[in-house]
């Protein structure tokens, strides 16, 4: 698994992910869990995985949509 990014913001990472998922790409959320028992204060950042194989692409679509 590769990391792409880091945020506390949930709206982004819902797009994120529909964004990779239209072009086929499966990413996961890691660290919602944590985040949701912390309260909502928003400290603890979640990640945006995908796998090494599509590592690449993903940080490509993530840039041609400026998210990167």
């Amino acid at each position: 698994m590769t990391e792409l990014l880091r945020t506390t913001d949930p709206v982004r990472l819902s797009w994120l992910v529909a964004l990779l998922a239209d072009a086929g790409i499966d990413a996961i959320v890691l660290d919602s869990y944590t985040s949701i028992l912390e309260g909502s204060i928003g400290a603890i950042p979640r990640r945006l995985m995908v796998d090494t194989d599509d590592a690449a692409q993903a940080v490509r679509i993530l840039r041609e949509a400026g998210e990167a």
